[in-house]
């Protein structure tokens, strides 16, 4: 069995690829033999140390597989069972891990298991996105930020399929196409045009009810001129850098602004919430109201090549890497 660990925080170049040896599964837990492993932009955080974790330490947080062997009081689960998660503690970067059943879910038959490792963290992000940290209308217009991004392919279809105007914002003329194929009604390259101009241009001046953005410290002073009084500015990651202290006077006050960093942990912290989040999730994928393609394939002697292409942008959708 193999496992990418990191001993220190750093480029790439800290990955490294070891044979381990796991226990048999206790009490909650089970053997899981991956076939799929989602990769994120958020691994790329803990690899640098913008996150911080506990060294040395294993790497990803979501993955796809079957159980091989159930621990002891195991009840829900059985050998054979097709599962996915996306969750901590992070070492999802393994040919095979022992976990805890309790954020693990069962994958209908009907999704492909290569396909569901790259859908938790992207497809649970946009569904508490969507349903719980601003509850979205029908018809309402809301601005999402790296529309063409693995999230932001999720995200459009899905906040299409409820009915929302989508404005999305790409950083370079390629990726137009791609943000109007996955259900932008309007797209702004914003390497090239003031977006905040264009977002109020495009909603006569009002300006839009949501933010939604994972890009950061670079668009964060233009999203907050695109929302109109009381609006929710959404920030959930930051591909571009760290935001900077929030002077709340200056930046909050004058609309009546509201701003929130929601995270998975926040929204899915019961089993039944994991369970009515990816229940959701299978049925738009289940009724193709959201369709995702792979982009890439990676093995997992190649995470070094994989996080170079993650952080140099190259990679336009969702990827896996397959132990």
């Amino acid at each position: 069995m193999k496992a990418v660990k990191i001993k220190k925080n750093g480029g790439p170049e800290v990955l490294e690829l070891e044979n381990i040896i796991l226990k048999k599964p206790v009490n909650d837990e089970v053997l899981i033999e991956h076939v799929a492993i989602g990769l994120n932009y958020i691994d790329t955080y803990h690899r640098s140390g913008l996150y911080p974790l506990m060294l040395p330490c294993g790497l990803g947080m979501e993955a796809s597989g079957i159980i091989k062997e159930v621990g002891p009081n195991v009840s829900e689960f059985s050998v054979g069972d097709k599962i996915a998660y996306a969750s901590v503690p992070l070492g999802a970067y393994s040919s095979h891990r022992l976990f805890k059943t309790k954020s693990l879910v069962k994958v209908p038959n009907e999704v492909d298991l290569t396909l569901a490792a790259t859908l938790m963290t992207k497809g649970l992000t946009t569904f508490y996105l969507l349903y719980k940290t601003y509850p979205v209308s029908h018809g309402e217009t809301i601005l999402f930020h790296a529309a063409a991004g693995g999230v932001g392919q999720i995200f459009c279809q899905w906040a299409k399929s409820l009915g929302c105007k989508i404005i999305g914002t790409v950083g370079s003329d390629e990726k137009i196409s791609l943000a109007k194929k996955n259900g932008c009604d309007e797209v702004i390259n914003y390497s090239k045009e003031d977006f905040s101009k264009k977002v109020l241009e495009i909603t006569n001046g009002k300006g839009v009810p949501v933010v939604y953005d994972g890009v950061g410290k670079s668009t964060f002073e233009n999203s907050i001129k695109c929302l109109k009084e009381r609006g929710t500015m959404v920030s959930f990651g930051n591909a571009s850098g760290p935001l900077e202290p929030i002077n709340v006077p200056k930046t909050l006050q004058p609309k009546g602004l509201f701003f929130v960093r929601p995270s998975m942990g926040q929204y899915l912290q019961t089993r039944e919430e994991l369970e009515e989040a990816s229940k959701v999730l299978f049925e738009k994928i289940s009724s193709e109201k959201v369709k995702v393609e792979i982009f890439k394939k990676y093995k997992l002697e190649e995470v070094k090549q994989a996080h170079i292409d993650l952080e140099s942008r190259k990679i336009v959708g969702p990827a896996v890497i397959i132990p």
